[in-house]
């Protein structure tokens, strides 16, 4: 089963999460890829902002070639309201019961959330990787902090997002004459190493096909066509 380190208590008044976030962006560390990729997992969450109940999904593929070896599916309830800017304290917990249940231990985790860009620099990539300890990082398809000037149209093209004089992500352009995703880096990976993830995992979507593929998984949970826990994938044939 995929290990993962308890640093904190979960149960936090949001103002002792913010307190918490800015602790734990001291320990974040942003910095070349140490080894080389075989294996990527997606991870996506999903819940309305009122309800306590919470889906999220990992799926982990191979890599380069994208094949999918193992689903994890999670339905659990959670007690931190829904505030923008502390989500990875409503998501986490959820994530890392999925985490937990994998019998492949990823060797990187790609999110469909924030990483550096985050108002205090430490979104949900950030945070789980601290926990996890493995390479992370943010794919969102919107911006929650920093500007950036529109990409190229072609696929490869990128821009700097930039918050507060600071390079948060990056506008990436998966798919040509297609919206940008907003890739920053969660913890053990850099800038490139991230941007260079994003694009190699290449499924023909505007969204990386890792984060595609949970966001598939956790639609299926909320469907109820899926039922909660593990599945190891033998074929390599698409399962969406």
């Amino acid at each position: 089963m995929a290990q993962f380190k308890q640093l904190h208590d979960w149960e936090q008044t949001p103002r002792e999460a913010v307190e918490l976030q800015k602790r734990l962006r001291e320990q974040v560390r942003i910095t070349p890829l140490a080894r080389e990729i075989k294996t990527i997992a997606g991870a996506d969450i999903s819940f309305n902002k009122f309800e306590p109940t919470v889906y999220a999904g990992i799926v982990v593929l191979s890599f380069p070639e994208l094949e999918v070896i193992e689903e994890s599916g999670v339905i659990s309830e959670t007690r931190f309201p829904y505030v923008p800017g502390l989500l990875s304290f409503r998501e986490t917990p959820s994530v890392l019961e999925a985490w937990a249940q994998l019998k492949t231990e990823p060797d990187a985790l790609m999110l469909d959330g924030q990483g550096l860009a985050h108002p205090r620099r430490v979104g949900i990539a950030c945070h789980v990787g601290l926990l996890i300890e493995r390479p992370t990082l943010g794919c969102a398809k919107s911006v929650l902090v920093g500007k950036y000037e529109e990409p190229a149209a072609e696929r490869g093209a990128w821009s700097e997002m930039v918050d507060k004089g600071e390079v948060v992500g990056a506008a990436v352009r998966t798919k040509r004459n297609v919206q940008p995703v907003f890739v920053s880096p969660g913890h053990l990976i850099d800038f490139k190493g991230a941007i260079d993830l994003t694009l190699r995992s290449d499924g023909g979507y505007r969204q990386p096909e890792p984060t595609r593929r949970a966001h598939l998984l956790v639609n299926a949970l909320r469907r109820g066509e899926r039922e909660p826990g593990t599945t190891s994938i033998k074929s390599t044939g698409r399962l969406f």
